[in-house]
């Protein structure tokens, strides 16, 4: 499986001035190059290089494999854009978002692929000789974890993007990493029930609470919307400071999460039980205060993280039909609107069994992945979404979280 290692940079003054021309030509490159694939209507790899591969040369400055990725990330946005229309996620044929995202030339992401050919790395020694619009420049230094020096010295392979983030200067090193055997015979499941007060809520009772963090983001949401009324330069400074730090923190409490779920499977020898949660913004309505809320749950990127670490350790994933999950009874299977007394307690109006909403409906999750693991069912864990050049995936992140285990500051209690 293919994964990708994020490792950061530490240039001197004078390699980050060339990283930074050469990043700038390129992004430049990309621009023209997707304007006049848009006009000519030409988006396709060798037929757009005919076009382009000699201006960009000359009028950049470009090296012949620069130059080549430049247009394939062009073409690769465009196919990823296409495949975004043709599966609805820009809206219906014809509605406003549809027409924006279609009747202009597109500019793809601020990454450059760099192959082994402009890309030469020096694991032990933590430097890498990289290609610039400058000439090559050598001895970059660079800083990983040990886990992922050693990921990076074992598995490393193909290309690597080079980006910049609020000034600080970033690899993202693909690696092959070898899966374990798959689970075919898995005793039984362990149901997952997502959820925004607890965030997962497993059927052996285990509750990750998502109090501290809604507490963090209600605070952060708060100050976001004091400093933007005051609109001073050092408003405007600290905005900046904090952009993405919610989003860093809830990203580490997922990976948290994730491995710690895909231990318990793993050491137990059973499968992993998901809802297929896809489309549930737009299915679900809600009041205005309640909208931040729903939409800052990251509950598709924890899966994302189940899923990929589950193909690691060989834990089979089935995602079964949400539907009434949180109305049926665990015990008897009655299904009542009623047996929800609240967010936090079921209560059967049939039999009188009475539990914790998120594990009763963690269990019905389990029951059902039983059912079609029976019926023949095969692992659905699906493979980690790579970004595509120039596209608007997602790429995935190896972080220093992934060697951790979960800290004390997450919480769990048993019920």
């Amino acid at each position: 499986m293919k994964l990708t290692m994020q490792v950061r940079l530490l240039p001197t003054p004078v390699q980050a001035a060339a990283l930074e021309a050469t990043l700038h030509a390129c992004n430049e490159a990309t621009t023209w190059c997707s304007r006049v694939a848009f006009e000519e209507d030409v988006k396709r790899n060798f037929a757009l290089r005919e076009h382009t591969y000699g201006e960009i040369r000359a009028r950049w400055n470009l090296g012949a494999q620069a130059a080549q990725h430049v247009i394939k990330r062009t073409c690769d946005a465009y196919a990823t854009l296409k495949a975004n229309l043709k599966a609805g996620n820009l809206g219906k044929p014809g509605s406003k978002r549809y027409r924006k995202a279609n009747e202009k030339p597109i500019r793809p992401e601020g990454a450059q692929p760099y192959d082994d050919r402009m890309l030469s790395w020096q694991i032990a020694e933590r430097r890498i000789s990289i290609w610039t619009v400058s000439g090559r420049i050598k001895d970059v230094a660079f800083t990983a974890s040990p886990q992922q020096l050693a990921i990076l010295a074992l598995y490393r392979k193909g290309e690597s993007d080079l980006l910049v983030r609020e000034g600080m200067w970033f690899l993202l090193a693909t690696c092959e990493v070898p899966e374990a055997p798959l689970n075919t015979d898995p005793h039984d499941f362990l149901g997952i029930d997502l959820g925004i007060v607890n965030i997962a809520t497993t059927s052996d009772g285990e509750i990750m609470a998502g109090r501290e963090l809604n507490r963090i983001r209600i605070r952060e949401r708060k100050l976001r919307t004091k400093l933007q009324k005051k609109n001073t330069p050092s408003a405007r400074r600290r905005l900046k400071k904090r952009r993405r730090k919610e989003a860093r923190r809830a990203k580490d409490i997922n990976h948290k999460i994730a491995k710690r779920v895909v231990a318990e499977a793993e050491r137990t020898g059973r499968g992993i039980a998901l809802e297929d949660l896809t489309g549930i913004r737009e299915r679900v309505r809600l009041r205005k205060p309640q909208r931040a809320t729903h939409s800052s749950w990251a509950f598709a990127q924890l899966g994302q993280f189940i899923a990929y670490k589950a193909r690691r350790a060989g834990v089979p994933v089935v995602y079964v039909d949400p539907a009434y999950t949180s109305r049926t009874c665990a015990e008897c299977g009655h299904i009542d609107k009623a047996n929800r007394v609240s967010q936090a307690w079921f209560a059967c109006r049939n039999c009188g069994f009475v539990d914790h909403a998120d594990r009763n409906g963690s269990r019905n999750i389990r029951a059902r992945a039983r059912q079609l693991w029976r019926r023949g069912a095969p692992s659905t864990a699906p493979v980690p979404p790579l970004k595509p050049r120039g596209g608007t995936g997602r790429k995935r992140h190896v972080t220093a979280s992934d060697a951790r285990c979960a800290s004390p500051g997450l919480q769990s209690r048993c019920s």
